[in-house]
């Protein structure tokens, strides 16, 4: 049996982008060939796919457009990053991390981002990409809906041991639909008084000041 703790990537590990909204509409824009006034204004917690295609649809284009603008998402993102565009790291991030390996589990992550835009914003923000198990990751480039990911984790290791790590009720629905134990962190949008209304084990303001609260859920979960 394996433990693994699947860390979510936007307000979890990084802090959120303040012009995040701005990269989908350029990706589609690319992709369609032309500018296209407004922007939808809200994308914490949802994935890549789920922005992608609803972007789409509220500018009436057709879903067919998400594979090239998914591609021209990516290609933005590298550029971003190489360009020194670098999201900043949340409090206690390394700490957790080394804390959890060390505690018998595997880092891994499960993010509304493809596999590369995740690589660009954890490396950007200082953190190794070697601490993950990007082989048993998951990414939400191409499906709208967050639980597929967590089902398929849930499938691909239904004998392990599995815990989410989020910032938004929308991880909590994703972890409750596939019977995952999920931990929240308030580094994202979402304080801690919306956060104690999900099935988190425990609400942490941050990594930081939350590594015993964390310590103890993976203690508690070993022992199920």
């Amino acid at each position: 049996m394996t433990n693994y703790i699947l860390w979510d990537v936007d307000g979890t590990l990084v802090r959120n982008g303040t012009d995040a909204g701005n990269l989908y509409h350029e990706a589609i824009e690319l992709a369609v060939g032309r500018a296209i006034a407004g922007r939808l204004p809200n994308t914490h917690g949802k994935t890549d796919g789920q922005v992608l295609r609803e972007s789409l649809a509220a500018h009436g284009l057709p879903e067919e457009l998400h594979a090239s603008a998914s591609v021209h998402l990516d290609e933005l993102s590298r550029l971003r990053h190489e360009s020194g565009h670098h999201r900043e790291l949340c409090p206690g991030v390394l700490e957790a991390l080394a804390a959890a390996t060390a505690a018998g589990w595997t880092n891994a992550l499960l993010t509304g981002n493809s596999a590369s835009r995740s690589r660009f914003k954890v490396t950007g923000a200082g953190v190794d990409p070697e601490l993950f198990d990007w082989q048993h990751s998951y990414f939400g480039h191409e499906t709208p809906i967050r639980s597929d990911l967590t089902i398929a984790a849930r499938q691909d290791h239904p004998s392990d041991r599995l815990l989410i790590v989020g910032d938004t009720p929308g991880d909590d629905m994703a972890a409750t639909a596939a019977g995952i134990p999920f931990f929240a962190v308030a580094t994202g949008v979402y304080p801690v008084e919306d956060l104690v209304e999900t099935s988190a084990m425990a609400v942490v303001d941050d990594l930081e000041s939350g590594l015993p609260s964390l310590l103890r859920a993976l203690s508690e979960l070993l022992q199920r």
